[in-house]
């Protein structure tokens, strides 16, 4: 007999009862909670450090249906502490990358993946067909974009972030009288106060305990069984090993969010570096321009060694994209870019992006080929 897919959530499949079996011994879940994790769908903002940790528990947790959200790249710096992601990783979409993974890990979870980067114009057609949303984003912009967008949909956030060895996790909008992240903090921190994800390090371990209590939070939420982090925030310094819990009071003024574009531009001046704006060409173009100007281009491929050891373009000098700030590889630019144009190349141009942003804040100009290197051996 066919069975419809409503149906199908009301069983427990052989793989899964054997899967999940630590939890089917639970009081606190047992059959029917397994069956209420099966049936819930959740989405996750970020597939980095939080992303990583949060993605494979849900998958592990038995959670039916995951969303990914992601528009970056696999690099190297990241293996620190996306464990989602490893070295043969490196190049690929995050989101493929994630996928992937979570589909050997647990193919009983059904996978859907964003790759875009939110903004206002598409989160709300990307979240609202899920049951919680799980923010694992990097810069306040995002996070106060996901948070609005929660309070319009009436979503609930389980929210977490971290710097250094510290991180935070909360619950927000989880009922009416729910606190959120404008209860937390009313005005946006100041761009020269607050470090920009491009500046502060992180130690792997935090992105791993907070992402792993924000899916603690989530579990707790869909079977309705522990006491949950609402109006409550927990700090964590893991140097120290201090641990604390704050109260947090909702403010009727702060869930007055109608629409996304009374906050635009405000979402748009928190992020880190998405609002700088790139020269870019297509890998048509440029390579025609290449074959024509070769002697006037410094051509800059910001993949890592690795990469560029296995296959290169003539005349490309290597500089990895975690190196390309530094003092020595700034000098070395703008003295080798005197009368040239200077052009970076990736596998895929997502890289090549963040490597012109960079440098754009260094007041060197140049131009991001979109495709990578890879659409360029297409061409050619």
């Amino acid at each position: 007999m066919t069975i419809s897919t409503d149906q199908k959530s009301d069983f427990l499949s052989t793989d899964e009862e054997e899967r999940y079996k630590k939890h089917l011994t639970l009081k606190e879940i047992g059959f029917k909670g397994q069956l209420k994790l099966k049936k819930s769908s959740v989405i996750c903002i970020g597939a980095g450090g939080l992303g990583s940790s949060v993605l494979l528990y849900l998958a592990a947790a038995g959670i039916g249906r995951i969303g990914i959200v992601d528009n970056d790249q696999v690099e190297k710096s990241n293996l620190q502490r996306q464990i989602i992601h490893d070295t043969n990783t490196v190049g690929n979409f995050k989101i493929d990358s994630a996928r992937e993974r979570i589909k050997r890990f647990n193919p009983n979870v059904e996978v859907i993946t964003f790759y875009e980067r939110i903004n206002s114009k598409n989160i709300l057609e990307i979240i609202k067909e899920f049951d919680i949303i799980c923010d694992c984003s990097d810069n306040f912009g995002t996070r106060y974009l996901i948070n609005d967008a929660c309070l319009i949909l009436n979503k609930t956030l389980v929210f977490g972030s971290v710097q250094g060895f510290e991180g935070q996790i909360s619950v927000f909008n989880l009922n009416n009288n729910s606190p959120n992240l404008r209860d937390l903090l009313p005005e946006s921190p100041a761009k020269n106060s607050a470090p920009s994800c491009e500046e502060f390090g992180v130690v792997g371990v935090s992105t791993g305990l907070i992402g792993v209590l924000q899916v603690n939070e989530i579990l707790k939420i869909i079977i309705k069984k522990g006491e949950i982090l609402d109006g409550k925030i927990m700090i964590f310094d893991l140097l120290n090993m201090n641990i604390k819990t704050l109260n947090l009071k909702a403010d009727k003024l702060n869930k007055k969010i109608k629409n996304l574009s009374q906050f635009e531009n405000f979402y748009k001046d928190l992020g880190c570096l998405n609002n700088i704006k790139i020269n870019k060409i297509n890998a048509k173009e440029f390579d025609t321009l290449y074959k024509a100007n070769f002697n006037k281009i410094l051509l800059i491929d910001v993949r890592e060694n690795e990469e560029f050891n296995k296959s290169s373009l003539r005349g490309s000098i290597s500089i990895p994209l975690n190196k390309i700030e530094q003092k020595s590889y700034l000098e070395f630019i703008q003295r080798e870019s005197l009368g040239k144009e200077i052009f970076l190349l990736c596998q895929l141009g997502k890289r090549s992006e963040k490597a012109s942003k960079i440098l754009m804040k260094f007041k060197i100009s140049s131009t991001s080929i979109e495709g990578g290197i890879k659409k360029i051996n297409q061409i050619t």
